[in-house]
């Protein structure tokens, strides 16, 4: 008997919720099924754009444009092994590597020299005027680039850093 009561008191509780549920509902609403996967959340895209790089060139004045991740701005004091950029008129300025590759495009100005770092080497690329200038820079040592290898001692800006090991 306490079998059938505990049966009849359920069944009871569920034809009530389903009778405020029909009693709530709007006559002319029709309930449709449709797939879910059609209304996710859209792609994500890889740009490969530098992440703040508005504020980075407020900040510090420095056009970093696009890049893989593998070569990032950083602190100099912040380690060893660093890539470094030396540039007229602005302090040194790093960039860690990571990886087995990476690339980075960028706009620095007035740029003569760089230091590799400790564990790749590194193809940069500067412009001076329309002319366009590739330079080899080896891990863990300083190469004159840029105004510094240049006969006439221009003004070349960096464009691009690509590393390899």
């Amino acid at each position: 008997m306490k079998n059938y009561l505990r049966v009849l008191t359920v069944s009871c509780a569920a034809a009530l919720a389903a009778a405020a549920f029909l009693v709530s509902a709007d006559p002319g609403d029709t309930i449709s099924a449709k797939p879910v996967v059609d209304e996710g959340p859209g792609y994500a895209v890889e740009t490969f754009d530098y992440p703040l790089a508005d504020k980075i060139l407020a900040e510090k004045k420095i056009l970093l444009k696009r890049g893989d991740g593998h070569i990032t701005l950083a602190d100099c004091a912040s380690g060893t092994g660093l890539l470094e950029v030396w540039a007229r008129a602005k302090e040194k300025i790093c960039f860690k590597v990571t990886g087995t590759s990476g690339w980075l495009t960028m706009e620095i100005p007035a740029v003569y020299g760089i230091r590799g770092s400790a564990t790749q080497t590194a193809q940069v690329d500067m412009t001076v005027g329309t002319e366009e200038k590739s330079y080899t820079v080896p891990k863990d040592a300083f190469t004159p680039v840029g105004e510094s290898a240049d006969d006439q001692g221009r003004d070349h800006m960096l464009v691009e850093i690509r590393t390899s090991r």
